[in-house]
């Protein structure tokens, strides 16, 4: 082994840990990338034994390509390897939103506040000098691969609040892709309005669970051809409450529910639940609420035909002269629909 090698080669102490088998569904998957073999062979030996799947990545480059094609819990990343070195992958990782919950170790013989500043700023969730003891790697590992698991069980009750949204959205087959519709309508006005990502995704995800509360809303309602009598329109009425309380225990969330509740409120205070007026109302639930009319207006319907674009906008006109929306808003999202990029 070169002087350089054995300078950069690992130590573990000596001291030993007990090592209880990772609880619940499939093995861990972590990612080891270094450019020394003999490194990513010695965490590989730790691991392993403790039931995680582990996978190995000689540089930056085939790092960034097994990321991809096997994504992984956890990333356990060298710093000194060549061409793309370790700050470099994780701030790449950390920019894609398909890979940006990856936990990342920094792993360096590197030392001072400097290098930990460096990896702070690239996203690392965590830094280790070497040598460490193998205690304190095996702590860190739990630590973020619980935190992980928690993201995934987040992620799969997203994804069941979106397939229910869905489900929601076939019950009444003149909508079509309506949800698809709207977040990208929604979306595409947010960006002209300079909205932070996060409120772009809120209008996302706003977009696909906003009537979600609809399903506790009986069939023989929903989808009544006639006017609806004063008891169905209450039932009707209390569907963004529904689809609110459904939705709220997700804290991830927060930026999503005052649309989901506040998509039927009208500038004037006559629209619902709440009966909010003007600057009360949520921006984003205003960019749905026009987006949502504009679509209802030129889809077919149970009580109605679909209106031209023109017959739309004349239509949204009258709206806005009665004080329902949002006429700078309208504007805006007129000019971005007829005069598309």
């Amino acid at each position: 082994m070169s002087t350089r090698a054995a300078s950069r080669t690992w130590t573990i102490s000596r001291m030993e840990v007990s090592a209880a088998p990772f609880p619940g569904g499939r093995r861990p998957r972590v990612l080891v990338v270094d450019d020394l073999d003999a490194n990513r062979r010695l965490l590989a030996s730790l691991l392993e034994p403790l039931g995680m799947t582990v996978r190995q990545a000689g540089d930056g480059r085939e790092a960034l390509e097994e990321v991809t094609g096997h994504p992984p819990d956890l990333i356990l990343l060298g710093v000194m390897m060549p061409e793309v070195n370790g700050l470099e992958v994780c701030a790449q990782l950390k920019a894609d939103p398909r890979t940006r919950l990856i936990p990342i170790v920094v792993i360096t013989a590197l030392h001072g506040e400097q290098e930990k500043v460096r990896a702070i700023d690239a996203g690392a969730d965590d830094f280790l000098n070497k040598p460490f003891s193998k205690a304190e790697l095996l702590a860190r590992v739990r630590a973020l691969l619980r935190l992980k698991r928690f993201t995934d069980e987040l992620e799969y009750v997203e994804t069941v609040l979106f397939s229910l949204g869905k489900a929601v959205e076939s019950r009444d087959p003149h909508t079509g892709d309506h949800c698809q519709r709207l977040a990208r309508m929604c979306v595409e006005l947010g960006r002209v309005l300079d909205l932070s990502e996060d409120e772009l995704n809120a209008l996302r995800r706003g977009a696909y669970l906003h009537d979600i509360g609809k399903v506790a809303v009986p069939d023989a309602i929903l989808l009544k051809p006639g006017p609806l009598t004063p008891e169905e329109r209450k039932i009707i009425q209390q569907h963004p409450v529904v689809g609110e309380s459904i939705c709220a225990p997700l804290k991830s969330f927060r930026l999503v529910l005052p649309i989901i509740r506040h998509h039927h409120e009208k500038l004037d205070g006559s629209g619902y639940p709440d009966g909010l007026k003007g600057d009360r109302i949520p921006l984003t639930a205003r960019i749905l609420s026009l987006a949502d009319v504009y679509d209802a207006l030129t889809t077919e319907r149970p009580y109605k035909l679909a209106f031209s674009p023109v017959a739309a906008w004349q239509e949204m006109e009258k709206e806005i002269q009665k004080g329902w929306w949002d006429a700078r808003l309208f504007e805006e999202f007129r000019k971005m629909v007829t005069e598309p990029d």
